[in-house]
C-alpha cells in the first residue's frame, strides 16, 4: 500500500511529462510534413545521380 503513495504521483508525472514532449514537439513544427517525406521516397530519382564508371 505504501507504494502506492510513490507510484501514483510518479505516474501522474511521467504523463505530463510526456503530453508537455509532445506539444514541445507540435509547436516546433515536428509534425507540419507528414506526407511530403513519404512520397519523396517514391520518386525515381535515378538520373540525378552520377553512375561510376
Amino acid at each position: 500500500m505504501e507504494s502506492l503513495y510513490l507510484l501514483i504521483p510518479l505516474s501522474v508525472a511521467i504523463v505530463f511529462l510526456a503530453i508537455w514532449v509532445f506539444f514541445q514537439m507540435s509547436d516546433s513544427g515536428q509534425f507540419d510534413d507528414m506526407v511530403g517525406p513519404a512520397l519523396r521516397v517514391l520518386q525515381d530519382d535515378d538520373s540525378a545521380v552520377d553512375e561510376p564508371k
